[in-house]
């Protein structure tokens, strides 16, 4: 019963060579989302591919082009960023525990500078401080400072961007 679990292209048919079925795992991994070698090796492992024709599968994968841990960290760069509004330090330890090389942390971090990061906190803080409006002013630096924390900003940053919301407010609300 073994050979069941193994996968459906060997139902009756002959036995099927571990490189092919590593390589159709591994294609069925990357189809789904797109993966780090170190994600499709573990992917791969998991499903009891050898270790040694793992490493040739993703090593191809790697020279064909359908792995790039290089693009692939700098497009998580992006969109963390971009979208969802997460801090350099937030993102470096995503793309590590994705298993990405420092050096392809590193220079997909490049596109974030601390300009960058100072705009994005601003924005984020600006917006949730707009929707707590109805709230005591504590609980309204409480919860963005802790949400820009959450998106990995240093508490420093945070109580500075609060307290610039803050004298917006009372400078628009004494005049």
């Amino acid at each position: 019963m073994n050979g069941r679990r193994r996968g459906r292209a060997n139902q009756g048919g002959p036995p099927v060579d571990p490189a092919e079925r590593a390589r159709e795992i591994a294609l069925r991994l990357l189809d789904h989302s797109p993966r780090s070698c170190a994600q499709l090796r573990e992917g791969l492992l998991a499903r009891e591919v050898d270790p040694e024709v793992a490493e040739q599968v993703i090593q191809r994968y790697v020279e064909v082009g359908l792995l790039d841990d290089g693009a692939l960290a700098a497009t998580i760069v992006r969109t963390r960023h971009r979208e969802r509004g997460q801090s350099r330090r937030a993102i470096h330890q995503e793309l590590r525990r994705k298993g990405f090389d420092a050096s392809d942390i590193e220079s997909a971090l490049d596109q974030i500078g601390p300009e960058d990061e100072s705009v994005a906190a601003h924005a984020l803080a600006e917006a949730r401080w707009r929707r707590l409006a109805g709230q005591d002013d504590q609980t309204r630096v409480r919860r963005v400072v802790a949400m820009l924390g959450r998106k990995g900003y240093p508490p420093s940053l945070a109580f500075e961007v609060v307290r610039a919301l803050q004298r917006a407010d009372n400078v628009g609300g004494s005049t």
